[in-house]
């Protein structure tokens, strides 16, 4: 059995990230960045897939662990019978090569120790040779060398599988370890491992504790706000500024089943809720740096713009599966990529325009070539908006007239004619007004269901979805239109255990549309989603207690996933993830007593039309 989901946790140099265990284990690393192939794979599969301990040889999960105040330094502590001893691990951020320090501390008593690091390139599945070079053993495979170096001679054991090295630490005695990548070409050990761990360590903690102190949010829940800061950080590829969903693939939806996809890339969806969330918290380089992404990795013919894009723009993700891999609890198959690039959907669109809108109005400069950008996306729009596509959630099957594809649509004229007033461009506002017109009339009356007294998933069907909650927040209508309270009131029906659902099960479609087999989890951003139009439309209480049931769930560390299971008390999905953390950070301004700055996304006035 693999260890449950919420026992890891994350730490990151902002190219890529390592989850790290309760019982020590650094199960999931993929290195140099966060879409390369892992090296460390024991989270979908066992041991034998690669993994690197550094616990008390008596083994066992660690008694209690932590964040360092305002970082992403973790600190696990284990009480034996002989002693206690500390485990410290921390990435230095744009170190000059992608590394792991593990720092080893006796607190009392006298404690064995063991690092048992077991490498396996290629997704888990390449033994590498491994030999000493120096005061450090080297293992290569292909393109890539792993170095480990520490505080003493670390050899290899003669032990092919796994490089093991025992010692003992007392009170007051520290010993570190560093784990290091380099292309295979390179004969030499890479710099930071010669860095001091204390050097490393205080850089670190130094580093992130001048990054948190810039947050503006000063509401009741500031340490769970900082933390799904932090984390937003953490999922940054800084080089670029793109955001991955999450650093982890194939974490199932649906235990044992097929829901198993990789999320180590940048979804468009996201695009607008995480500069929202940046701009409004303080971040406004790092949410620069996210619209400048945006912006390289959807020039191009508007025809060609995908769903999602890898962390430098790419738009080639191709998917593969790994049979050798057993997956998270015989979750199979086990993807790597993602076919998600080829599917049409028009939200994200809306999301485009919205994201440049955002920047705007926070005073980002507009280049004239992103505003030839604005132009040429609108002109597709105008061109294809009527038609069906594979909605929010990339469902299976034929084209549908979605809801909520057609509402981002009209956010995508709502902004356009927006920017277009504020930059004195008015050329085709005519046009898009006209537009954005057509598309209110044809939701308001196509998506609304009477007998329910809600906006529906798709026009002329009756199933409900959570993407109805967003209708008040990205301003289609007033949150205190009779139609947007009703659908509040008839999506509460989708809540499991006081969890929401994407969407209603059952119908003449399978559970989750999608032809995978077996039912998913509720979500955590449609649960924050639900809270916050709780809120919007005065029921302030129960939003409170929708927003604090999410708080529960994330695990010790403060981390979330993408799903609940309220039947199991487990989170599901790939985790961290982003957009979970997104959604509470704007949640949690929302319904914080002070108002949010003028930058937010809800301080935008509503345009919408009966």
């Amino acid at each position: 059995m693999n260890a449950p989901i919420e026992d890891y946790a994350l730490i990151s140099d902002l190219e890529t990230a390592a989850m790290v265990g309760r019982d020590g284990s650094v199960d999931w690393l993929c290195l140099p960045r966060f879409d390369s192939p892992a090296c460390l794979a024991a989270l979908l599969g066992t041991e034998e897939n690669g993994r690197w301990r550094v616990a008390p040889l008596s083994g066992g999960s660690c008694t209690r662990r932590s964040y360092r105040t305002d970082t992403l330094v973790l600190d696990s502590v284990w009480e034996t019978p002989t002693g206690t001893v500390r485990v410290t691990d921390l990435m230095r951020p744009r170190a000059e090569v992608p590394c792991i320090v593990r720092l080893v501390e006796g607190l009392s008593g006298t404690v064995d120790v063991r690092s048992e690091l077991r490498l396996r390139f290629h997704q888990g599945r390449v033994v590498p040779w491994v030999r000493d070079v120096g005061h450090c053993t080297v293992a290569v495979a292909g393109p890539d060398a792993v170095w480990l170096g520490g505080d003493g001679h670390v050899r290899n054991t003669g032990d092919p599988d796994a490089t093991v090295w025992d010692f003992t630490v007392t009170a007051g005695r520290r010993l570190a370890l560093t784990l290091g990548w380099t292309p295979s070409r390179r004969s030499a050990p890479p710099a930071p491992l010669s860095v001091p761990a204390e050097t490393a360590l205080k850089e670190t903690v130094d580093f992130w504790r001048r990054w948190a102190a810039r947050c503006r949010y000063r509401g009741p829940w500031r340490d769970a706000v900082m933390r799904s800061l932090i984390t937003l950080k953490a999922l940054t590829y800084a080089p670029t500024g793109g955001i991955v969903a999450a650093p982890t693939t194939s974490l199932p939806g649906c235990l044992g089943g097929g829901r198993n996809w990789d999320y180590r890339f940048c979804w468009l969806r996201d695009s607008s809720s995480a500069l929202s969330c940046l701009l409004r918290s303080g971040y406004r380089d790092e949410a620069t740096a996210w619209l400048d992404w945006l912006v390289r990795a959807v020039a191009g013919d508007p025809a060609d713009l995908q769903t999602v894009y890898g962390v430098k723009g790419q738009r080639l993700l191709s998917e593969t599966e790994a049979p050798w891999l057993p997956g998270y609890e015989g979750s199979r198959p086990v993807r790597f990529g993602t076919s998600a690039v080829g599917g049409f959907q028009l939200d994200v669109y809306g999301e485009v325009m919205d994201t440049l809108w955002l920047s705007l109005r926070a005073g980002i400069p507009m280049p004239a070539h992103v505003w030839d950008l604005v132009e040429a996306l609108m002109g597709f729009l105008l061109r294809h908006w009527r038609e069906p596509d594979q909605g929010l959630w990339q469902t299976g099957g034929p084209r549908r007239q979605f809801t909520h594809s057609k509402v981002m649509t009209w956010v995508a004229a709502d902004r356009a004619v927006r920017m277009g007033e504020l930059l004195g461009r008015n050329g085709s506002s005519g046009e898009w007004r006209a537009m954005r017109e057509e598309v209110h009339r044809q939701v308001c009356r196509e998506g609304w269901d009477t007998a329910q007294g809600s906006f529906v998933q798709s026009y002329g069907e009756p199933r409900l979805d959570a993407s109805a909650l967003l209708i008040p927040r990205v301003g289609f209508l007033p949150a205190r239109d009779e139609r947007v309270r009703g659908t509040v009131r008839a999506i509460g029906g989708l809540r499991r255990g006081g969890f929401v659902r994407r969407y209603a099960q059952g119908g003449s479609r399978p559970a989750g549309e999608d032809g995978i087999d077996g039912a998913e989890g509720t979500f955590v951003s449609c649960s924050l989603w639900y809270a916050d139009a709780l809120a919007a439309t005065g029921r302030r209480q129960e939003a409170r207690e929708a927003f604090e049931r999410v708080l529960a769930i994330r695990n010790d560390v403060g981390l979330l996933a993408e799903q609940w299971d309220p039947d199991t008390g487990r989170q599901l999905g790939n985790a961290p993830k982003a957009f979970s953390h997104i959604a509470l950070v704007e949640t949690a301004f929302g319904l914080s007593p002070s108002p949010p700055p003028p930058s937010s996304r809800s301080a935008r006035p509503s345009r919408g039309r009966s």
